[in-house]
């Protein structure tokens, strides 16, 4: 039976798993009390990875105000802006979903996800009309028959 209050990283890995002995994994628990350390000044990569341990947990007002300060440092992580754009979405902070999902698709205009979800955040402001063709694209970049 699985721990309902466990807490997984990107690769299942259980953050709050325990040896056969009882200790708590090694090098999660020398990640954890480093955050603690004087003067210790967060990586982007940890916050990045406390950011979506945040999303995970549904805390996306949290997950986006940590995501946010980490795209500051790294304006050009395609999948950090997209996962920012989604806590922004799930939040209801739809403006800045909207402008960080523009961001990603004048970068990259193929990135499919990215126009899904503007599209989605369109439809969600009640903007129907402005939604459907970044859904229609998202739909041929999926490789789906869009309908017309």
């Amino acid at each position: 039976m699985g721990n309902e209050f466990a807490v997984h990283d990107s690769t299942g890995y259980d953050f709050n798993a325990y040896h056969r002995n009882g200790e708590v994994a090694a090098d999660r628990w020398v990640t954890a009390t480093r955050l603690f350390d004087a003067g210790h000044v967060e990586t982007p990569a940890e916050k990045w990875e406390r950011a979506q341990l945040l999303f995970e947990a549904r805390d996306y007002i949290g997950a986006a105000r940590l995501l946010a300060s980490v795209a500051g440092e790294v304006p050009f992580q395609t999948d950090l802006h997209l996962l920012l754009a989604r806590a922004y979405y799930h939040s209801a902070q739809l403006g800045k979903a909207e402008a960080t999902l523009r961001v990603v698709v004048d970068r990259d205009p193929v990135e499919h996800y990215a126009h899904l979800l503007l599209g989605r955040t369109l439809e969600r402001q009640g903007r129907s009309e402005e939604a459907a063709p970044w859904l229609r694209l998202a739909a041929a970049f999926g490789g789906e028959l869009a309908e017309v």
